[in-house]
């Protein structure tokens, strides 16, 4: 399943522009799929492995 920066966001409580600092920040943040041209999409599976490894630190 792929989800959206609006949704990343929104699942954070944070801005999209928050996420795609994230993405440029940390090294451990998940990398976004280009589906197409202007569609970028972050797995699901991804976000909720990232999530679990920074609950664990």
């Amino acid at each position: 399943m792929f989800i959206s920066d609006k949704q990343v966001a929104e699942r954070y409580g944070v801005a999209r522009p928050t996420v795609w600092r994230w993405l440029k920040a940390d090294p451990t943040f998940p990398k976004p799929v280009s589906l197409s041209s202007g569609c970028t999409r972050w797995k699901l599976d991804e976000i909720e492995q990232w999530e679990a490894a920074r609950r664990a630190a």
